[in-house]
């Protein structure tokens, strides 16, 4: 039976392997598994062992830590400390938008991301589209 942290490890695994556009198939060939395998870690079915977590955090180029980030002393989610996140609702990093976004600046060069990175933040601050919402 799944738990709240095998729930928990098994998105944080399906959202770094989207990031990275991998799809079940690939990761699955670089740790050697099959493909239901990671279908089963990732919605929490089964439980993956230190050694394969191991081996997905080192496929995906995270430590292991990354599949915990967020996790709570009691294996609940840990709630958001800045309010701003509200505005974030439901799993943002899961969306085709953001991964599109995301993909598409880190293959920017160094520049040019720190220059997107200020004008984003930028305008997050601009009164003028704070008077159109």
């Amino acid at each position: 039976m799944a738990t709240d942290v095998d729930i928990y490890v098994g998105k944080r695994l399906r959202r770094r392997r989207r990031l990275l556009g991998l799809t079940q198939q690939d990761l699955a060939g670089q740790v050697g598994v099959r493909f239901q395998q990671i279908q089963k870690y990732e919605c929490g079915a089964n439980r993956i062992t230190a050694s394969r977590l191991f081996a997905l955090g080192s496929a995906l180029n995270v430590n292991i830590n990354y599949f915990f980030e967020g996790l709570a002393p009691d294996g609940k989610q840990a709630p958001a400390n800045d309010q701003s996140n509200d505005r974030l609702t439901g799993d943002v990093l899961s969306q085709k938008e953001t991964l599109e976004l995301v993909r598409a600046y880190y293959r920017l060069g160094e520049r040019p991301r720190r220059r997107l990175l200020d004008l984003a933040k930028a305008l997050e601050g601009d009164p003028l589209d704070q008077v159109a919402s």
